[in-house]
């Protein structure tokens, strides 16, 4: 097995502040001819300790993508965050990543937390690296406009609905990655047939509303679109959350096929409309509007 160079953390919605510590292992990686890697877990650990539910800002599966394809991380190790785990000393923590994963530098936040107790810390890490023979490196906080960049600052941002700045502290668009499901064809009866996602569990909604989105097929092309969250008030569709997306310029069946949604802009409220007819009308105002923004948001 070959060296590896890995950053620590959870990294949830891979944000900018991640992005420094990925940044620095694809490079330490690249200099010592190892492999890039990250060592996070399969849930919150804070989760686990509190018993509380945690919603993220993206799936495992979302989180691992975009670390590999935004950065170059070669590999995500994914460990399962169970009692074991969670009792692990701190000093312990760190030999079995060089036994584990022949890890020769660890990259970690200046805020980072790791073993039993959360007793271990960036000055403990250096030092028993140092120990150990390892390279080290903490990585500084990253602000924007005096604000740290942070997944809890981000997922408030989610929920109240600011798209643009929360991708301005993402660095990329928020995304949702999925099979297109079959939904209740009520955009088909109008002419405006929609492809369906469900949000993971666990994995946090925006706010309810229309959002300018962009769609990436599973053949790499770029489609705009418009997409709906919430429960389709004028349709009764009851209380269930449904995320549905308009693509402005394709034909095609998506069903059982692997896309990525990447919100943009959020456009407006979700609201109940007096009838369908209605409610077409304000779709297609809704897309005037996302093809307006596209003109000086190219995909």
């Amino acid at each position: 097995m070959r060296e590896t160079v890995i950053a620590l953390g959870f990294f949830d919605g891979v944000h900018l502040g991640h992005a420094a510590l990925l940044r620095r292992a694809v490079v330490e990686a690249k200099r010592r001819n190892a492999v890039s890697a990250i060592f996070t877990f399969d849930r919150p650990p804070k989760e686990v300790v509190t018993g509380e539910p945690y919603p993220l800002i993206n799936s495992p599966q979302d989180r691992a993508d975009l670390a590999r394809r935004l950065y170059g991380i070669q590999e995500v190790i994914t460990a399962p965050f169970d009692r074991r785990m969670m009792t692990t000393p701190w000093d312990e923590f760190i030999p079995s990543l060089v036994e584990r994963f022949h890890a020769v530098r660890l990259i970690a936040g200046h805020d980072h937390r790791f073993g039993y107790q959360n007793a271990g810390n960036p000055e403990l890490l250096v030092q028993k690296c140092a120990e150990l023979g390892l390279g080290c490196d903490i990585i500084p906080q990253v602000s924007i406009g005096g604000v740290t960049v942070s997944s809890s600052y981000i997922r408030k941002l989610l929920e109240a609905g600011d798209m643009e700045e929360a991708n301005r502290f993402l660095g990329h668009p928020h995304v949702l990655t999925q099979e297109v499901r079959h939904g209740h064809q009520v955009g088909r009866t109008m002419e405006i047939p929609t492809i369906n996602f469900t949000l993971p569990f666990n994995v946090l909604s925006p706010a309810r509303g229309v959002y300018i989105s962009s769609v990436i097929l599973p053949d790499g092309t770029r489609c705009p679109g418009v997409t709906n969250i919430g429960s389709r008030p004028t349709a009764r569709n009851g209380d269930d959350l449904t995320v549905e997306t308009w693509l402005l310029n394709f034909n095609g069946n998506l069903y059982g096929r692997r896309v990525r949604l990447e919100f943009r802009r959020r456009l407006r409220d979700e609201i109940p409309f007096p009838s369908l007819d209605d409610l077409h009308r304000q779709i297609l105002i809704d897309a005037d509007d996302a093809r307006l923004w596209f003109r000086e948001h190219p995909l």
